[in-house]
């Protein structure tokens, strides 16, 4: 079947998802660092990576950066984390990772990314700003400038999302990430903010209150 290799600082993850992976026919390289990884990836070159975001040495992040400023980046890869924010994962897919999965991971979500990202060439990172995942809904009104990119970090979303929950918890889950990537996007402006997303300010801070939108991480209020 296929090369992968796991790049995870916790042994009980590393197993596990060896496990999983060898008995769906693939051949499993492990890697508890960002050092053994680059060693793994010269060594094995992998068909596919799944690489954590949190390591102690080099987090993936920097890791995949690495990777890609020196054009190593030439297999999908997956990143993974249990602690990472809706940013991290856009900036991780803007880089060039193919998908992000929110651990715990489940076997459906882990082999439905594994199988796309194998069927899939990697993704190239992008040199434009950050893409939200909201651009691909033209019919929204929300502009598409950046298909591609747009369309990876909704691949990563979706392996990311919970579509088991109920609908008013995805409802809730949907609508901050997206107040929180605008909030970012206009420098913690709430006068931009309310009209780029058609609401007015007190409805708006009153939204945000109820979705549990941290506001002291904006940069600014206006």
């Amino acid at each position: 079947m296929a090369n992968i290799l796991v790049v995870d600082d916790e042994l009980g993850i590393r197993d596990l998802l060896s496990e999983i992976l060898f008995d769906e026919g693939h051949q499993v390289e492990l890697a508890e660092n960002a050092a053994q990884a680059r060693e793994a990836r010269a060594r094995l070159r992998p068909d596919l990576v799944l690489l954590d975001i949190w390591m102690p040495d080099t987090d993936g992040v920097s890791l995949l950066k690495e990777w890609s400023a020196s054009g190593m980046l030439n297999m999908p890869v997956i990143m993974m984390s249990g602690h990472a924010t809706i940013d991290t994962a856009v900036e991780a897919v803007r880089i060039g990772a193919q998908a992000f999965l929110e651990k715990p991971i489940t076997l459906q979500k882990l082999l439905k990314a594994v199988e796309q990202g194998l069927a899939r060439e990697p993704a190239k990172p992008q040199a434009s700003a950050v893409v939200a995942p909201m651009q691909v809904l033209a019919p929204l009104g929300v502009p598409s400038a950046q298909p591609n990119a747009a369309l990876a970090v909704v691949a990563a979303c979706e392996s990311a999302f919970d579509f088991d929950m109920p609908l008013r918890e995805a409802r809730d889950t949907f609508e901050k990430a997206y107040f929180e990537f605008h909030l970012q996007q206009e420098g913690g402006s709430m006068t931009r903010v309310a009209e780029k997303t058609g609401l007015e300010r007190t409805h708006l801070y009153r939204k945000l209150k109820q979705l549990g939108v941290d506001l002291s991480r904006s940069k600014k209020l206006a």
